[in-house]
């Protein structure tokens, strides 16, 4: 029987012994015959750049290959199982150029992809776990970064982190751009009429008014009545600048700014007190009572305004009263009765003229949308205001809308051309009263006009 050629392939020598033809061994053979019999070559150590790593995948391919390193080329394995005639072929075609054959017929290996995969992840970064040394000095360098920077600004932070002093050079920068540069002398007046006031150095006239008590209101209504609701006030000309007289304006806003305001206004441009005449109410409630005595107020009755009057006083009166503050807001400037014309007839009686005051601004700060009576007879009030705000915002909802004012003061209606006896003819009282009411009703229609929009 003749042998099969096949069984000799791979075998050492010439000899009877043949060494054992594994998958490794024929494929060397087949790829590269004598090739594959070369002494082994150590590799050298993998440069970083790829024609070193290729060249040393190279040099592992020429080495023999361990008993261990057999198994890992699984690919090889159906190569060089391969029989017959184009086998054999193959392999004398390899002898002849053993570097050709052998590159198209190798397929890459696991090392030859890790080389590969290798090469081509040099040029990103390569990561690397971060250790407690350096999580350490991270900590403590932004902690140095911190530790500067209060430094430099000059703050002390609280165990909580809260800069205190930041807080405070916050607040004070918002108080001198809002009450302005002079504020700290405004403050030092404040404490000193406070001291003044504990030592019992102070004085009020006969309807207890305490002019110490309107210099501070004075200067704690400016920033609102300034940076707030941006006031403008019109013909302080035609106020008197000495002697009596009585303002009459239109009341509105649900809540009566308005006569701070005109009181703000008068002291300003004039340095003259406003006396309002103020409504039962207003003296019924225990605190509102005495801070309306110190500012002046008094009892909205014909016997306190002509003591007023008579005595050189500037009163102001608002006839619409709880009519014109409680109206809706869709009939917002539209002015309510002025009820039987009471302030005319003390004015004829004290002889000083009757300025008609249009104010522009109030109706907008809280807009009524809508009333409670039942809870408002059950507190005693003549109505419980509903608002955009309150009270579905609670103590936020008190915070009037900053809507832009103008205050117009009229020209003087002259009184001393009739005789004090006028003062009880009822016609003559309705026509004075009609006169005033439709002053400050037109005029109210043309500031509507000049302001534009109520908010900008």
């Amino acid at each position: 029987m003749t042998e099969d050629p096949r069984k000799n392939i791979g075998a050492r020598g010439s000899g009877n012994r043949a060494r054992s033809a594994t998958p490794s061994t024929a494929a060397r053979s087949l790829a590269g015959g004598t090739a594959a019999r070369k002494a082994p070559v150590k590799a050298k150590k993998p440069a970083p750049d790829a024609e070193a790593v290729s060249g040393a995948t190279a040099a592992k391919q020429a080495t023999p290959k361990s008993a261990g390193a057999k198994s890992a080329t699984p690919k090889a394995k159906p190569k060089a199982t391969s029989t017959g005639p184009k086998a054999v072929g193959a392999t004398g075609s390899a002898s002849a150029s053993p570097k050709k054959p052998r590159a198209a017929a190798h397929a890459a290996t696991p090392q030859e992809k890790i080389g590969e995969a290798s090469t081509a992840g040099r040029s990103r970064p390569r990561l690397r776990a971060v250790t407690d040394d350096d999580a350490a000095r991270a900590a403590a360098a932004a902690a140095e970064e911190a530790a500067r920077r209060t430094r430099a600004a000059g703050s002390t932070p609280t165990p909580a982190g809260i800069p205190i002093d930041e807080i405070f050079t916050a607040v004070a920068q918002a108080a001198q751009r809002v009450i302005g540069s002079n504020w700290e002398a405004r403050l030092a007046e404040l404490l000193s009429v406070v001291r003044r006031r504990l030592g019992g150095d102070y004085t009020v006239d006969e309807f207890g008014f305490d002019p110490q008590i309107t210099e501070v209101l004075v200067g704690a209504v400016e920033p609102l009545a300034e940076k707030w609701f941006r006031l403008e006030v019109r013909g302080v000309e035609n106020i008197p600048t000495d002697g009596g007289a009585l303002l009459v304006a239109n009341h509105s806003g649900t809540v009566p700014i308005d006569g701070i305001m005109t009181g703000y206004a008068v002291k300003k441009y004039t340095g003259r007190d406003l006396r309002p005449l103020g409504a039962d109410l207003v003296f019924a409630l225990p605190f509102v009572s005495q801070m309306a005595r110190k500012l002046g107020a008094t009892l909205a009755c014909t016997e306190d305004a002509e003591r007023l009057l008579t005595t050189g006083e500037l009163a102001g009166v608002w006839p619409e009263g709880f009519k014109g503050i409680g109206k809706p807001f869709a009939e917002r400037y539209k002015l309510q009765r002025f009820g039987r014309g009471g302030f005319v007839s003390s004015a004829m009686r004290a002889q000083v003229p009757i300025v008609p005051v249009s104010i522009v601004g109030a109706e907008e700060i809280y807009p009524l949308i809508g009333n409670v009576p039942a809870v408002a007879r059950f507190l005693g009030l003549p109505y419980l205001p509903v608002t955009p705000f309150f009270p579905l915002l609670g103590p936020l909802g008190l915070i009037p809308l900053p809507s832009k004012w103008i205050i117009e003061f009229g020209e003087p209606i002259r009184t001393d051309a009739y005789e004090p006896e006028a003062a009880d003819d009822p016609m003559l009282l309705f026509n004075v009263t009609d006169q005033v009411r439709e002053t400050i009703q037109q005029t109210l229609y043309a500031l509507l006009v000049d302001r534009g929009s109520a908010f900008f």
